[in-house]
């Protein structure tokens, strides 16, 4: 399975603030140079890199003398503001040296979430790469909320080798790679080198968060992984303090943790679907919706219990079955509350409850994925 790594050509490296930062301390302007230099070794080959990046607001917070990570939102906004004019500026130091340009890219949800703006970042982002520029991507913590948050960088790492159909998304961490238990309380523990990233099992193994400086933990790398695996890509997770690790995944050593993809990539459309974090409402549908969505048919309104949320036609909303388990996601043909006024009706009334009739589906299979 290791080769699939190394002929992969197009890969997404990820590097976490405590590797970025030196667990705090400040920018590891070494480090930086060092996986320039990788980086730039891998680009000598014909490899594409785009690199995901944490530590702005670790970065900030040493700039500002603060030992913790504070809870408030405006104090982490302020501190990605303050930490990523220096955080940008050590990486195009350190690319600049190895004769490569780079790219600012910031995101949130919000801007792939929306399909228009989606399918233009990754215009950029493919652009970039066949320009030969890499490309340096955080989430925009300046002005980012909860509620459109990736959450993480390991999700933003695996929402972007989604975005650009990597095949291969490496995580680089504090940590060795994943454990059978958590190898600083269980020494019995030990490394899993290589499984499918689809096994539900490697979620229980990865315990909690990580650190104050890191906002993740193995947990986030796992699912991560799951999801960079919706799009046919890998996931290697390996410890950035081994010694040229990009290097020597890219060659196909068994370093870190692979968990490799094993289903078919899903349909571009779908795959963006896929990638939404935030919903804008739920159906809850009965049993033989259930079972209906699960054979890949259409969601008619007469399987639909109930409705909860306020949304549009259009809007990205979550299938759930009686007991609350998430059996798909889609784009719904009509609004919260005509969805309301339809639910539980055959297909044939919805004209005369609504009067007109937009489709014949509540959600049409082309335009839902299963969970």
């Amino acid at each position: 399975m290791r080769e699939k790594i190394k002929h992969a050509r197009r890969l997404v490296v990820k590097v976490g603030s405590a590797l970025v930062t030196n667990n705090g301390a400040g920018l590891d302007k070494p480090a930086l140079d060092d996986w320039a230099r990788q980086i730039a070794a891998l680009r000598a080959e014909g490899r594409q890199i785009t690199l995901v990046s944490s530590g702005a607001i670790a970065a900030g917070m040493q700039r500002l003398g603060w030992t913790r990570r504070p809870q408030e939102m405006h104090k982490l906004q302020a501190a990605a503001a303050v930490g990523q004019m220096g955080l940008v500026e050590a990486y195009e130091d350190a690319f600049s040296r190895q004769g490569l340009q780079t790219a600012q890219i910031l995101l949130t949800h919000e801007d792939l979430s929306d399909r228009t703006r989606y399918l233009n970042a990754r215009s950029t982002l493919t652009t970039l790469l066949d320009l030969g520029v890499v490309p340096i991507i955080n989430e925009n913590d300046t002005v980012v909320t909860d509620e459109i948050k990736f959450g993480d960088n390991d999700t933003l790492g695996a929402l972007v080798a989604n975005l650009i159909e990597a095949e291969a998304l490496i995580i680089l961490t504090d940590q060795t790679g994943l454990y059978t238990a958590d190898p600083r309380k269980d020494p019995t523990a030990t490394l899993i080198s290589e499984g499918q990233a689809e096994d539900r099992q490697y979620e229980a193994m990865a315990g909690g968060a990580g650190s104050g400086i890191s906002k993740g933990g193995m947990i986030t790398k796992i699912r991560a992984a799951q999801r960079a695996a919706r799009s046919g890509a890998h996931t290697c997770i390996a410890s950035g303090r081994e010694t040229d690790p990009l290097l020597r995944l890219a060659a196909g050593e068994d370093i870190g943790t692979l968990l490799y993809a094993t289903s078919s990539p899903l349909q571009a459309k779908k795959q963006w679907l896929a990638d939404h974090l935030q919903l804008a409402g739920d159906l809850v549908i009965d049993d033989g919706a259930v079972e209906a969505l699960r054979s890949g048919r259409s969601l008619l309104p007469i399987g639909v219990v109930d409705v909860s949320g306020d949304f549009s036609r259009g809007a990205a909303v979550c299938c759930r079955s009686l007991s609350g388990q998430e059996i798909a996601r889609g784009l719904v043909n009509y609004s919260a509350s005509e969805c309301r006024r339809i639910a539980r009706k055959p297909t044939s009334a919805i004209e005369s409850l609504l009067g007109y009739i937009g489709e014949a589906e509540l959600i049409h299979r082309d335009n839902m994925v299963s969970s």
